[in-house]
């Protein structure tokens, strides 16, 4: 594919991926891109086609993976979910890197595709600062709680696995975290900034 590597970012929630991937995005403007999911559930108020999903219906996203068209996709609470590879094109023609914010499943379905993205796991420090990240947030039961807490566990144990990701950053001090960040993708980043300066 043309245009600049992906990058795929993994890791639990509560691990403080969005709000390294925000700050990001704010200090480098212009460079990073999201591909934009499709999606067979039903439009949530204030959300656009194009914009926050490709809403599309069961048949057509069905054929569509069925046809190659998917670079990974899953089913969550009876809808699916995934990533089409013109979705990425997509970004990648606007000379942006295009970023994959993705599930160990869609981690492992990329590894499996010609998309050679570099592969970046954002990991809590402990078990323990997890859970407490996630109660401060207060935002779900406990039962939900747990099912979160399960599966940042397998998540940490998948991020260890050698070989499966190019960096694994983690984020004990926010500041911290973003620098090493940076560090790993700032040969990327100069790319695009090199490549918008010269046309």
């Amino acid at each position: 594919m043309a245009g600049p590597r992906p990058v795929v970012f993994s890791g639990p929630s509560g691990a403080g991926k969005s709000t390294l991937l925000k700050k990001l995005i704010k200090e480098h403007e212009n460079v990073f891109g999201f591909s934009v999911s499709h999606t067979t559930r039903n439009p949530r108020p204030g959300e656009e086609n194009g914009r926050d999903y490709h809403y599309v219906t069961r048949e057509a996203m069905q054929a569509a993976i069925n046809n190659g068209e998917f670079i990974e996709n899953a089913e969550f609470s009876g809808n699916l979910y995934g990533t089409s590879k013109a979705a990425v094109q997509a970004v990648q023609a606007k000379n942006l890197i295009c970023i994959l914010d993705i599930d160990m499943q869609g981690v492992k379905n990329i590894k499996k595709t010609d998309l050679n993205p570099m592969y970046i796991s954002i990991q809590p420090p402990s078990m323990e600062v997890l859970e407490k990240r996630l109660r401060d947030r207060n935002t779900e039961s406990e039962e939900s709680l747990q099912k979160r807490l399960h599966a940042a566990n397998v998540d940490m144990e998948f991020s260890k696995e050698p070989g499966m990701f190019d960096v694994v950053i983690v984020n004990d001090n926010l500041e911290d975290a973003y620098k090493n960040l940076k560090q790993a993708l700032l040969e990327e980043i100069n790319k695009v900034k090199k490549a918008k300066t010269s046309s």
